[in-house]
């Protein structure tokens, strides 16, 4: 037990500390290489703190385990959503720009309906027991996916203009790619640290597959997100917080599923539909605080961390 808890300690000290590199390599690569910072959230820093995601999605198909692949995602999109916008915004105010809000969280929203639809085994019941998520599912997915990265460096090549100006001179370009390995490396094996020593401490305990996946492995997947957005939004790159956030939400999705039922298809078992609404749920409440005044205040952040408490008891009331 002592030695679970010590290693799930380093497991996090190294996933902070890869979030602080990664974030300030993949700001520097934006601003040396005239790109928006929302664009390198969206894409560089998304792939890279989604790596733990796709990691343990995969493993967890391949050793027979769906429930944790699926309730990986589904989990890390909820607390994605509501925990890490929620604690980044009571942290520091997150100003949404009108490019977020009008067209990157729709591909966010359509994302999540999209995993609900391709859940739903012709659509003869509500209930996800026994569901495949099987092999044409996961190309549909992955086409939403290269349609979602079609987008978004489309709209790069549009948006050189709202490249952010710093006073400090950034890093050289072959040293932000350092950095971004660096930081990712730490993540993944922080996150891979955390999952792995919290999840036996879970199964001792004798918690349920899909309730792991929700909650134990989709918080140990998503330290990267949370720790990346805060650090980013405490530099005042808010534009590269949000962007991590949607940009892995999409990823989880569309490439980690995609790739992971392509792989090796996934039936669903402990997975609900009242998991994969309250996934859909969220994105939506998020567009809605983003919409109001193109910022996430930090009453609104308490509002959305308040949301996953529920939905955590919830699912502890129900184990």
């Amino acid at each position: 037990m002592l030695l679970n808890a010590l290693l799930i300690i380093v497991g996090i000290v190294l996933v902070l500390k890869g979030a602080d590199v990664l974030t300030k390599g993949g700001a520097d690569l934006a601003r040396r290489m005239n790109v928006p910072e929302l664009v390198v959230g969206l894409t560089i820093v998304a792939a890279g703190t989604s790596a733990p995601e796709l990691f343990v999605s995969l493993v967890s198909a391949l050793k027979g385990t769906p429930d944790l692949a699926v309730g990986n995602v589904v989990g890390s999109n909820i607390m994605n959503t509501l925990v890490i916008v929620g604690i980044t915004a009571m942290v520091a105010p997150m100003a949404i720009s009108c490019q977020t809000v009008s067209k990157d969280m729709p591909f966010s929203v359509v994302a999540a309906v999209l995993l609900m639809v391709v859940s739903l085994d012709a659509f003869q019941s509500l209930s996800l027991q026994g569901n495949i998520i099987g092999r044409l599912d996961g190309v549909l997915l992955l086409v939403g996916f290269a349609v979602f990265m079609a987008y978004t460096f489309r709209e790069a090549r549009k948006g050189k203009a709202e490249v952010s100006a710093e006073g400090s001179k950034p890093l050289s370009i072959p040293m932000c790619l350092v950095l971004m390995v660096l930081g990712l490396a730490m993540l993944v094996v922080g996150s891979e640290l955390f999952v792995r020593y919290a999840s036996e401490l879970a199964a001792a305990l004798g918690v349920g597959e899909s309730v792991i996946g929700l909650t134990i492995v989709a918080g140990g997947t998503s330290l990267p997100e949370l720790a990346t957005s805060v650090v980013a939004a405490r530099k005042g790159q808010s534009a590269m917080a949000i962007g991590n956030v949607i940009g892995s939400n999409v990823f989880n999705i569309l490439l980690i599923l995609g790739t992971t039922a392509v792989v090796c298809p996934m039936q669903i078992g402990g997975i609900t539909m009242i998991d994969m609404s309250m996934m859909v749920a969220s994105v939506l409440l998020l567009w809605l605080f983003s919409y109001t005044k193109l910022t996430v205040a930090r009453w609104e952040g308490a509002v959305l961390t308040a949301a996953y408490l529920g939905y955590l008891g919830w699912l502890l009331y129900n184990v």
